[in-house]
């Protein structure tokens, strides 16, 4: 079973506005780099006491984990994109089998089909 154009459309609208999101979202606390990876910025500006400066390098390590599930996240929506370019868009990674519509318009970037 092939995914008709206009449903293939909408999943492709879906994931640019999912791909802008998480930018949108990483941008906030890291910087990206010439690589194409996010950074998480360390804050320049500690604070004047301890509890200030703990703080901070606590709210910097919770970046660097959101940054690093928003990354994966982005990674994941980036490889649908170009699967749909490349024309192997909605094959199940494991199986070879097309993923199932509404697992796909669910969620546009998976990469297989749930499994009972």
């Amino acid at each position: 079973m092939t995914i008709d154009e206009k449903t293939m459309q909408e999943l492709k609208d879906m994931l640019l506005a999912e791909k802008a999101q998480l930018e949108g979202e990483l941008s906030r606390f890291a910087k990206k780099q010439h690589d194409g990876e996010y950074a998480t910025v360390y804050p320049e500006d500690l604070g004047e006491h301890d509890d200030e400066n703990a703080t901070e390098a606590e709210q910097y390590v919770n970046n660097l984990a959101i940054e690093q599930s928003l990354e994966t996240q982005l990674k994941d929506v980036i490889d649908a994109l170009t699967k749909m370019e490349n024309g192997t868009y909605g094959t199940d990674e494991e199986t070879g089998e097309m993923i199932n519509v509404d697992r796909l318009k669910a969620y546009p970037a998976a990469r297989t089909n749930v499994r009972a």
